[in-house]
């Protein structure tokens, strides 16, 4: 059986008080819409169809961001918002012709999972009915349109709340806004939707009526979980998604294995992936494409985004952004690796040290207050407190490279571009501007003069006569 999709992601949100479509907000690294699609892809589509309208290049944008292996998208604009069943109209072109189910979801229910979908699938096959509605119950379902079913348990209507009476107030099965259709019957019933309310809107709910009156059935897929349904409207709603996001993404991890301290406390995106094994500590955040490999230990007070750490490393109390830690290596306390540093296996990064675009080969240190930027750094190397590479000249960056072995003292600055050879000694406070031999011991340094007896041949100032004499 084909499966088709068609998201609704054309309306503004208007609640959200933003410029922004709301299916671009963030929910755990991703823009909602992003985790509404990752549940249908577990039902490996034919084709995901969106309808997009505000901020309309935006959602496409991170659609593919997101999903760029993903073949099957086609996108549709809704150019005025005309209701739901309007917004599904855009898509009859791209089903013309199609056989097999058409899905219609919202795209701002981050928390919907595949599972659920594939319960209401399954609910459709069994009935042979025209459309199968995922429904919830809520404790409060003021606002939600209220599912009415008939004697035999299938859907005889959904009645928006400005349409309920008293009665059908007090129902608490609610319509989610999740379907699945037979294509065909679907689109034959948008043929015959109208706009005769007083919202002059076309609703997809009257689709529902249409099959009655039709003597096709409609039957629901009650979920017993309304917070996978639950759909965002203003930035209150949001956080408690993420919130909900972010617990669901730990427990997943930590039942495959990894050892989260304090999972209220511990932020973990979507995309990140993380071996068994590892240890996050909290105060820790992890952001983006990172991937941290088995007996890791991150955290305390971590932040990492789109990096690697391999096994057995430990990043605590430190910045890291677009970078590779090497296997065994040690990041932190107070460090900052910014993009493109790559530490090779048992390096170690310490108190206040930056580090940019700079490979550290294995086994060196640099403990301390230290700038490496550009730079090529080799194996078993000792950066000293406070060195920096001058890698800018005002007009160029330009690279240092540091061979196997050589010993950097402290406060020294290496002005690039410049080569310390293999082996090699830069004498502590040394401003190095010229390459160094391999085996060299570099000193520059201005000569240091001492004069004895100089404090007390120097004349004193009448205010510091004052002072002295007046105990102050």
């Amino acid at each position: 059986m084909d499966i088709f999709a068609v998201i609704l992601a054309a309306g503004l949100g208007t609640r959200m008080k933003s410029k922004y479509s709301k299916v671009l907000f963030d929910v755990a690294g991703e823009p909602m819409i992003s985790h509404v699609i990752r549940a249908v892809r577990g039902l490996n589509p034919s084709k995901i169809i969106v309808v997009v309208g505000h901020s309309k290049e935006l959602v496409i944008e991170s659609i593919k961001k997101y999903h760029g292996d993903y073949p099957g998208f086609e996108f549709v604009t809704q150019s005025e918002q005309k209701g739901t069943g309007h917004a599904v109209m855009q898509a009859r072109e791209a089903l013309a012709g199609r056989g097999g189910v058409s899905f219609v979801l919202c795209g701002d229910t981050p928390l919907l999972t595949r599972q659920p979908l594939e319960n209401l699938l399954e609910t459709y096959k069994k009935s042979g009915a025209a459309a199968a509605v995922l429904t919830t119950k809520v404790a409060e379902p003021k606002g939600y349109g209220r599912i009415v079913r008939n004697e035999t348990g299938n859907i005889a209507a959904i009645v928006e709340e400005r349409d309920a009476g008293g009665e059908i107030k007090k129902i608490d099965e609610i319509n989610t806004g999740v379907y699945v259709f037979s294509t065909q019957k679907l689109l034959d019933a948008l043929d015959k939707l109208d706009n005769n309310n007083d919202q002059k809107e076309y609703y997809l709910t009257d689709t529902i009526s249409i099959f009655n009156s039709s003597v096709l059935s409609v039957v629901a897929c009650l979920e017993y979980d309304s917070s996978l349904t639950a759909g965002i409207n203003n930035r209150y709603e949001l956080a408690a998604a993420g919130r909900a996001m972010r617990l669901r993404i730990n427990k997943n991890h930590m039942i495959n294995g990894v050892t989260i301290t304090d999972a209220d406390n511990t932020y973990i995106d979507a995309g990140v992936e993380i071996e068994n094994d590892v240890t996050i500590h909290p105060g820790t955040y992890i952001h983006g494409r990172t991937k941290i490999f088995s007996g890791a230990v991150v955290g305390p007070a971590a932040y990492l985004i789109d990096s690697t750490v391999r096994e057995n490393a430990k990043v605590f109390y430190s910045v890291v952004e677009n970078s590779e830690i090497g296997r065994g290596a040690v990041v932190g306390p107070y460090s900052h690796l910014r993009p493109g540093a790559k530490l090779c296996d048992n390096v170690h990064i310490g108190n206040y040290v930056e580090v940019k675009k700079s490979v550290i080969g294995e086994g060196s240190k640099a403990n301390h207050l230290t700038y490496i930027g550009d730079a090529e750094i080799g194996s078993n190397c000792n950066i000293g407190a406070g060195t920096i590479t001058c890698n800018y000249d005002g007009v160029n960056k330009n690279k240092t490279i540091i061979e196997n072995g050589a010993f950097i003292g402290s406060n020294s600055s290496l002005v690039a571009p410049v080569t310390i050879g293999e082996g090699s000694l830069v004498a502590a406070g040394s401003v190095v501007n010229k390459n160094v031999a391999p085996g060299s011991l570099a000193i520059a340094r201005s000569v240091l003069v001492i004069k004895e007896g100089y404090m007390k041949k120097r004349p004193v100032k009448k205010d510091e006569k004052n002072q002295k004499t007046t105990g102050a």
